[in-house]
């Protein structure tokens, strides 16, 4: 690993998401600690106003912070704020508002355009509520979505982390009734080759394994149970052994989780969304992270969302979003050093046929898995 300038502090940018939910509480405190910026410096993206209304309601007197105009002006060793509106806000704990909608889209839409321009080197985005903010300027599904089309990207994976358990979804924020005649067998591969394209990039993984789940119950049992697995997932999986990635699958889902066959593997691709967040919920959901896979940029989050139920009532836990934030800049890191060691290409004579410059015993391993 090529070391990480010590002298570059990455400036994270945080988007303040729903301001009627937990979200400043979740910011609030998961900055609350000085020690944090020898690593980054943080950069929200919302109102001075009612950070300050926040941080009076929930006692944290000492929690001091910059108010800046522009993400350039960011100073290290502070907490900064790029202050949207001077403009009075009501709090309406627990609801979906119009204002609110408008002030977590305008956050975005800044936090991504300063992403751009290099103001920011990464981006943290707390939680939305998908109806408030749902209008003309924000007609996406989610977070997800709204990156990929702004960094004008053909695919990308939403991919649930946490520390060696890494799920991703080859379908997101879709009706149930709609799976099956989204995916395809080109789908299934393209979001393979994401999720392998991360895990070598992003997260250090040299040679990963990844397990595909099935559609159907027991993965089809043999075609007594529908005929996808064999004819769409099955050949997915047979196409990218075939170029070279070590895939396995598809695994029935139940069976898959229930004896830890899921610890075997550096990442799972699950074909729907409740497939695979159910069991990353249950197994990291408290200190899981959602990770925006095959973008040009790098962008967290919480897995959890709003939770007006319990907004402005000081119990929210920041543990999702303090280690969403570790995650973008431990990203930003192992990203930039692959790309220093990786940019000068291999002698043609070093790439074999897989492509990558593996040496003869690890073909035959490769060759073995196909089989």
């Amino acid at each position: 690993m090529i070391p990480f300038k010590k002298e570059h502090k990455i400036r994270v940018g945080i988007t303040h998401g729903d301001l009627n939910g937990i979200s400043y509480e979740v910011i609030i405190k998961s900055l609350n600690d000085n020690r944090l910026f020898e690593m980054f410096t943080p950069v929200i993206y919302g109102l001075s106003k009612v950070l300050s209304y926040h941080r009076k309601n929930l006692k944290f007197n000492d929690f001091n912070y910059k108010v800046i105009r522009d993400a350039r002006q960011a100073l290290n060793q502070k907490i900064n704020i790029v202050n949207l509106s001077n403009d009075e806000v009501r709090i309406e704990y627990g609801k979906t508002t119009d204002v609110a909608g408008e002030f977590a889209f305008q956050a975005l839409d800044m936090a991504a355009s300063d992403l751009k321009e290099n103001k920011i080197d990464v981006v943290v985005t707390a939680p939305i509520n998908k109806a408030g903010i749902h209008s003309d300027k924000f007609h996406f599904p989610g977070h997800t979505e709204f990156f990929t089309d702004r960094f004008h990207c053909d695919d990308s994976l939403m991919l649930m982390v946490h520390e060696n358990l890494k799920i991703g979804t080859v379908t997101g924020h879709i009706p149930l009734r709609d799976v099956v005649p989204t995916l395809s067998q080109e789908l299934i591969i393209r979001k393979i080759r994401i999720l392998n394209d991360s895990l070598v990039r992003d997260f250090g993984i040299n040679r990963p394994k990844i397990a595909v789940l099935g559609i159907n119950p027991h993965a089809g049992d043999h075609g007594l149970i529908g005929d996808e697995d064999e004819h769409i997932v099955s050949a997915a999986v047979i196409s990218t052994k075939k170029s070279g990635l070590l895939v396995y699958g598809p695994f029935p889902a139940d069976g898959f989780f229930g004896t830890d066959e899921y610890t075997k593997f550096d990442a799972i691709l699950a074909m729907y969304h409740d497939q695979g967040l159910i069991p990353f919920k249950v197994l990291a959901f408290e200190n899981g992270v959602n990770f925006t896979a095959g973008l040009p940029i790098v962008r967290t989050s919480p897995v959890h969302g709003t939770a007006y139920e319990i907004a402005g009532k000081n119990v929210a836990s920041a543990v999702s979003m303090r280690q969403a934030i570790y995650l973008a800049v431990n990203i930003f890191k192992t990203r930039k050093s692959y790309d220093e060691m990786t940019k000068d290409p291999l002698p043609a004579g070093l790439i074999n046929e897989y492509g990558n410059g593996r040496n003869a015993r690890e073909n035959e391993e490769l060759k073995e898995a196909e089989d």
